[in-house]
């Protein structure tokens, strides 16, 4: 049996794994701290400015050795290198994978079917350059001769989620003249909201869709549109002087009526969710200027650079995805919360769900066979301290295991008295409370009568991980993305999936299209659907009628 196709289940790490899990399952982090006075300094490492303290983790020294041979055996880092030289590893569409391109440094060189792309990166960075300058300097003028003060992003999935959570993130640095809002749900509602109060005259739209065909965002396209030419006497010329596209539909752009010399191109080597730092991040861009934007980008490239070349030992995003597939698969953890102590972070948990769930939420291997073990975990979480007062309850004291990651600063962007300190006291307290807890001796020593001794043992050993930088800058955004999508890219490795497909968002849409026409029809439609979906349908289309 070839390594390509061995079953994950039966390499020889992996039931060692399993042989060792069975060992460690009742240590406790109390046990090993004490063990080891010097833990906490020999869990951690440092790289390109990233500090991460992996040591409140239920693994030993053991543990990790035989998940680093666990790589090995999976052929990491020959994956890592075929993902680099722009190898096809997207096997069910058969495309490259190179996001890493999208932050390459000039003079560097790529080659995807015989043609450098790196060159062609810089070409639209340097189109979004000077757009950007000439929309923030006020150069730009709309169908009546004002400055643009209002840019709104159209897109869906990774054409949204990205530039959201860029934006809020990177807010500190964005020009406060111009406001930037960001619709993507086919809800009418998203759109009405974002364009309530703002003047048609001084609004600029981005539809992003690679195919100018989404369709959510070409809905939406065409009701800001029409929402526009009906601010602006509805001159059709006004269109190009409005709106902008990111896409590689020439035809479609031109035919929307936006001038294609405003249309900002990205590669179908390029994932929705792996997109943000290509044309996809036009706003993001307009809001914070090109100088930190192409800082954004360095910050992808140094932690790119950083998982290509480290050894696998003192490899952040190595040891981050080794540790969520130990979690799991040998102790059955469902999820993992991540929690950003940094209001600008707010929307970084509901960035990594797409970046984490739609790449790994996968059930079957590269070789099409059905996996035998769970992969993927459900990201979720808000910033501290916020979640403290929320979930975190479940998170100490509930039955089940929710590794954490913790995401704080050293400096803040927004000194206010005690405040930083305070927040970054949360941290650190609440790491090391859900790793060593408060055991029954320790709550009766209070004083605590016995009846309630049981309500309030906090039982510990709750895994998680600090990572720790010095100042939220765009260059470190870039750091701290890059570090997760590659986290990702070792779990899929190691689960022998695809992480670059998505083909389980598909279904729905195809039906979603069947069903439209079938709501519209003035005519009673012949339905062909399941008892519950055409009851379901009979049922709004009466009570529309009622209802219009």
């Amino acid at each position: 049996m070839t390594a390509a196709i061995q079953s994950l289940t039966g390499r020889s790490a992996w039931k060692a794994l399993e042989a060792h899990r069975q060992k460690v399952r009742e240590l406790h982090l109390r046990q090993l701290f004490a063990d080891d006075p010097k833990r906490g300094e020999r869990l951690a490492t440092e790289a390109v400015g990233l500090y991460l303290d992996y040591s409140k983790n239920r693994v030993t020294d053991e543990t990790l050795k035989l998940l680093f041979q666990l790589a090995e055996e999976c052929g990491l880092r020959a994956r890592i290198e075929a993902m680099f030289r722009g190898e096809k590893i997207n096997i069910t569409e058969n495309r490259a994978v190179l996001h890493v391109a999208l932050r390459a440094p000039k003079g560097t060189s790529i080659i995807v079917d015989g043609e450098d792309v790196v060159p062609q990166v810089h070409a639209v960075l340097d189109k979004m350059a000077d757009f950007s300058n000439r929309i923030r300097s006020g150069a730009w003028k709309g169908h009546t001769g004002k400055p643009i003060r209002n840019v709104i992003n159209i897109g869906i999935g990774g054409s949204d989620l990205g530039p959201v959570m860029a934006y809020e993130a990177l807010r500190h640095y964005s020009q406060r003249s111009i406001n930037f809002r960001f619709v993507s749900n086919i809800d009418s509602t998203d759109f009405a909201e974002a364009v309530h109060d703002l003047d048609p005259s001084e609004t600029l739209f981005i539809i992003s869709s690679k195919t100018f065909t989404t369709l959510e965002t070409m809905t939406n396209a065409h009701t800001a549109r029409d929402w526009s030419l009906k601010g602006l006497g509805g001159d059709v010329s006004a269109v190009a002087k409005h709106f902008v596209a990111v896409s590689t539909n020439a035809s479609k752009v031109s035919e929307f009526g936006i001038d294609t010399a405003n249309m900002f191109e990205f590669w179908d080597w390029v994932g929705g969710r792996y997109s943000m730092d290509s044309a996809i991040g036009l706003s993001t861009m307009l809001a914070i200027g090109s100088d930190n934007f192409r800082a954004l980008l360095d910050g992808f490239h140094e932690m790119d650079e950083h998982f290509r070349t480290a050894p696998l030992e003192q490899n952040l995003p190595v040891l981050l995805g080794l540790l969520a597939v130990w979690y799991t698969d040998f102790f059955g953890a469902d999820t993992v919360a991540v929690l950003p102590y940094e209001q600008y972070l707010k929307r970084f948990p509901a960035y990594l769900q797409q970046l984490t769930m739609e790449s790994n939420g996968k059930h079957v291997t590269l070789e099409g066979v059905e996996v035998d073990y769970s992969t993927g975990q459900i990201y979720w979480g808000e910033p501290g301290t916020n979640g403290q007062h929320s979930f975190y309850q479940l998170i100490h004291q509930g039955t089940r295991l929710i590794p954490c990651d913790f995401i704080a600063f050293v400096g803040t962007l927004n000194p206010l008295g005690r405040h930083h300190d305070m927040l970054l006291a949360n941290v650190f307290a609440q790491a090391e409370a859900l790793a060593f807890g408060k055991t029954p001796e320790q709550v009766k020593a209070e004083g605590t009568p016995d009846w309630l001794v049981p309500h309030r043992v906090f039982e510990g050993n709750r895994p998680s991980n600090t990572i720790l930088a010095d100042r939220l800058t765009p260059q470190m955004l870039g750091k701290l993305v890059a570090m997760y999508e590659h986290s990702v890219f070792t779990q899929g490795t190691i689960w022998n999936i695809d992480s670059f497909d998505q083909w389980g968002v598909e279904l729905g849409k195809v039906l979603a299209q069947r069903i439209v026409p079938e709501l519209e029809s003035k005519a009673e439609p012949a339905l062909g659907h399941d008892s519950s979906t055409n009851c379901l349908i009979r049922r709004y289309r009466q009570l529309r009628e009622k209802t219009l």
